[in-house]
C-alpha cells in the first residue's frame, strides 16, 4: 500500500480487520512482523526520529490530561517534539482560532462538548506542523452538523497540502473526502483504487460494504 504526498486516503475495514494495528505500526506503537514502512522516505524503525516528526495522530479515544486547559494541552503536546517558547504559544493560539476553540482556551477539556473535543484532537495532532495526519474515526460520536463542519476543516487542511490518512466506518465520509480507498480484511488489503472506481464497482463489492456497516 502506498499513500502519495498530498493525498486524502481512506483505509476501511470492519472491526478487527487490522486498521488500528496498521496505524500503530506506522506511528511506532506496535512492532510489525514483516515488511517496511517509510514516511516521506524515512524508515520508521531505523530512522524513527525523522519519520515520526512528520506524523500527527488523531486517535479515536480522547486521551487528554484532565487537569490542563485546552490551550495547555496543545503546548504540552509540542514539548514531545522539543518545541517550546513563544513560537509554540503562537502556534497553539493559531490552531485554537482555526478550530473555533479560542473562547474555550482556558477551559479544562472535561468541560467542552464532544464536537469540541474532536476539534481539539485535530489541533493537538497538528501542533508540530506534521506533513501526514492520521485520523482514526475522526467523527465518531458527533452529530451530523458537527460532522459536516469537520469535513470542511479536513478538506481545507488537505487543500493546503497536508497528506491525510483516514479510517472510518462511515462509507459516505470516505466517499466524500477520499481520492483513493483501500479495504483491509483479516490483515490483508483486498482492494485499493480510486474512490470513483470503487463506488462504480459497489455492486460487486456489496458484501465488503455490508461487512463494514455491520462491523
Amino acid at each position: 500500500m502506498r499513500v502519495e504526498a498530498g493525498e486524502f486516503f481512506g483505509f476501511l475495514g470492519r472491526n478487527g480487520a487490522g486498521k488500528t494495528t496498521t496505524i500503530n505500526a506506522v506511528v511506532g506503537l506496535a512492532n510489525k512482523s514483516s515488511g517496511t514502512i517509510r514516511i516521506f522516505g524515512y524508515d520508521n524503525e531505523r530512522e524513527w526520529r525523522e519519520a515520526r516528526r512528520f506524523i500527527g495522530l488523531a486517535p479515536q479515544e480522547f486521551n487528554f490530561d484532565r487537569y490542563l486547559s485546552i490551550r495547555d494541552v496543545l503546548i504540552f503536546q509540542a514539548g514531545y517534539y522539543g518545541l517550546r517558547g513563544r513560537a509554540v504559544a503562537r502556534r497553539a493560539d493559531e490552531l485554537l482560532e482555526r478550530f473555533g476553540l479560542t473562547a474555550r482556551a482556558r477551559v479544562e477539556y472535561t468541560r467542552i462538548s464532544g464536537g469540541q473535543k474532536r476539534r481539539l484532537t485535530l489541533a493537538r495532532a497538528l501542533i508540530h506542523r506534521p506533513r501526514l495526519l492520521i485520523l482514526d474515526e475522526p467523527t465518531a460520536g458527533v452529530d451530523v452538523e458537527q460532522r459536516l463542519e469537520l469535513w470542511d476543516l479536513l478538506r481545507t487542511l488537505n487543500a493546503d497540502g497536508l497528506t491525510i490518512f483516514l479510517t472510518t466506518h462511515y462509507l459516505e465520509e470516505a466517499e466524500e473526502l477520499c481520492k483513493r480507498i483501500a479495504i483491509i480484511r483479516d490483515g490483508r488489503i483486498i482492494t485499493e483504487q480510486p474512490t470513483e472506481e470503487l463506488v462504480r464497482e459497489g455492486e460487486r463489492l456489496q458484501d465488503v460494504f455490508l461487512e463494514l456497516v455491520r462491523g
